[in-house]
């Protein structure tokens, strides 16, 4: 009986250990042990034209997706080992401290709230938030404009989403949506006034569908993209902010730049320097 008893508790264990596992979705190991391994998961937006795009041939293309992957060759681990995964928002802090990606490149903004959570590399790009409107919209011209209760969107648990809850409230009734895709189809259809996000993002809706959208006013908040690592993980944190700096130094990041926002009228802004915090 003893025995049989021994097993029944062992079994339920083992059972035990398997279903926390299995719910955990992530990994123990640490981006350095997995880039040592030459395989790498890494979080980007899927909707993001220029920065970060699922095309429809499976394949994902980007400024962003770009710098990860130079990141990676930096890191050891070939572009084609690399594993794209989805990055939301509201999501990317839960996805890099339960180990279901081993770092973000996602315009994932440096903020102090964000750094209670995680560790930022980088920065590796300089922009600011701005205004997306329909091209035949005359009321809205900039942020001075943001006024009559006009609708606007933005996305969950973005810092431009933030921005408008704490500096426009007043003035303006804030959407917020789980993707910015979502927010373009709902200002194309009328149901906002305007969209809301940085203007390097905004300028790749507006070439995605010319005459139809334009960015209006100049940026009124100053963002810096940071890549997201796992808090405490300072080795990662120093190679990538080394294979960075390599990007400037080299060409490569202008280049990409370059690339992923041809025709677009778009310009190259000077690098960011990157900050060893």
């Amino acid at each position: 009986m003893r025995f049989n008893k021994v097993l029944q508790v062992a079994a339920g264990a083992l059972a035990l250990a398997v279903v926390a596992t299995g719910c955990g979705g992530g990994s123990d190991k640490s981006a350095g042990d997995n880039a040592a391994s030459g395989k790498l998961t890494v979080g980007i937006k899927y909707d993001q034209p220029g920065l970060g795009l699922h095309n429809k041939d499976g394949s994902f293309s980007g400024f962003d997706v770009d710098v990860a992957k130079y990141i990676g060759t930096k890191l050891g681990v070939k572009p084609e080992n690399i594993t794209f995964k989805e990055a939301p928002s509201a999501q990317r802090e839960t996805l890099i401290q339960n180990g279901q990606v081993d770092f973000i490149a996602a315009t994932y903004s440096i903020t102090d709230k964000r750094k209670e959570k995680i560790d930022f590399a980088g920065p590796y790009y300089l922009t600011g938030q701005s205004l997306l409107v329909r091209s035949d919209n005359t009321d809205i011209t900039g942020v001075e404009s943001l006024n009559g209760n006009k609708k606007l969107c933005s996305v969950k648990g973005s810092t431009p989403a933030q921005n408008i809850k704490d500096k426009y409230a007043k003035d303006v009734q804030l959407q917020e949506y789980d993707t910015y895709s979502l927010c373009v189809e709902a200002l194309k259809s009328g149901s906002v006034d305007a969209l809301t996000t940085d203007d390097i993002i905004l300028r790749g809706y507006a070439a995605q569908s010319p005459g139809a959208l334009k960015v209006v006013g100049k940026p009124f908040t100053t963002e810096k993209y940071g890549i997201g690592v796992k808090k405490g993980d300072t080795e990662i944190r120093n190679k990538i902010n080394d294979a960075i700096e390599a990007m400037i130094a080299d060409g490569s990041w202008k280049a990409a730049l370059e690339k992923n926002f041809a025709g677009t009228g778009f310009e190259a802004p000077a690098p960011p320097q990157v900050d060893r915090y």
